[in-house]
């Protein structure tokens, strides 16, 4: 539904979110979208078991998320929703935001965290399950779909790290019976840096949408390493499918807060974990053949880096562009 109905706490706080991104921005970029707005996004939160087994009688929460439009007229516009990672929203989603409003895509920056309370589960993930993440953007998909200024059949998804498992493994035909709205359907996934370590059921039966991934080979807090295999997987499924690798590219290479690699001591990494789905919505350790835990299992560790690359992000911000323009035929 085309509504913004989200609680007054969750409205203080988008509008202070609002308020930060449009200060980090210069007068020549903030041109890039001419009309922005609020919107509540009613969701729920899911266990990983809950989500796998379709249970849906999860806890309701109302999100938040920011639409920027990028051009006046009455034409459906297509669109992108942005799906952050485990810090929460940056200042990465901003400028990602501004870089598809200056190809005429609409973007809508989805808050997965505040209206849970949620600041960063970067040194606790179990605060929310990465899957939980998905229904939270097949919300925003429902709600674009009616705006009178998107068009419903050219929304695609775009994720980070944690986001970037919602991108990206919502283009799997069994999640997207469960939890998409009705018969409307992402466009097309984009994930960048993202956690392909986990075999799901019928992972490789996707909705047939175009997937692409981006990924830092360096990359000490997500492994590229079962991306490939991920992706091989894929392509014997004969999906549209690509994975673009950057040498030298760190996790969050496309932030340029962290100029140079930065370790963060106390945030958890599960770049040593190969995990697969059992029966019941069950994940083990696909090594040691054990029920998989968070906070016990050995593969899990501490201490990853992120850090920027210009060169990576550069060529990811035109292979996205170039990749769009192609899927919504833009003029």
């Amino acid at each position: 539904m085309y509504s913004r109905n989200a609680s007054p706490a969750i409205w203080i706080r988008s509008i202070v979110l609002a308020a930060g991104l449009a200060a980090s921005a210069t007068a020549a970029v903030a041109q890039t979208y001419l009309r922005l707005e609020m919107h509540g996004v009613p969701s729920m939160t899911l266990t990983g078991e809950q989500f796998l087994t379709g249970n849906k009688y999860g806890k309701p929460v109302m999100l938040a998320g920011e639409l920027r439009i990028p051009k006046a007229g009455t034409d459906k516009l297509p669109a992108v929703i942005l799906v952050h990672g485990s810090g929460g929203l940056s200042i990465a989603a901003d400028r990602w935001a501004r870089e598809l409003n200056e190809i005429g895509v609409a973007a809508f920056i989805l808050d997965s965290f505040t209206g849970r309370g949620i600041v960063s589960t970067a040194s606790d993930q179990s605060q929310l399950n990465s899957l939980a993440m998905m229904v939270d953007a097949y919300r925003a998909l429902g709600l674009l779909a009616e705006h009178p200024r998107i068009d419903p059949a050219r929304i695609a998804v775009m994720g980070f790290s944690k986001g970037a498992v919602a991108s990206i493994y919502s283009s799997t035909e069994r999640f997207r019976k469960l939890y998409a709205p009705g018969a409307v359907q992402f466009a097309a996934h984009i994930g960048l840096y993202t956690p392909c370590n986990v075999a799901y059921h019928d992972d490789t039966r996707t909705t047939g949408k175009p997937i692409r991934l981006f990924h830092g080979v360096a990359d000490d807090y997500v492994s590229i390493v079962p991306c490939r295999t991920y992706v091989e997987r894929l392509k014997k499924a004969e999906a549209d499918v690509a994975l673009a690798e950057y040498p030298d590219a760190h996790h969050a290479y496309d932030n340029p807060t962290t100029p140079q690699p930065v370790s963060f001591p106390s945030s958890q990494t599960t770049r040593n974990c190969l995990l697969e789905e059992r029966a019941n919505g069950e994940i083990f350790n696909s090594k040691s053949g054990q029920p998989y835990e968070l906070a016990s299992d050995s593969c899990v560790e501490k201490g990853p880096h992120v850090g920027y690359n210009a060169a990576a992000h550069q060529a990811t911000v035109a292979a996205i562009k170039g990749f769009l323009s192609t899927t919504f035929a833009l003029k």
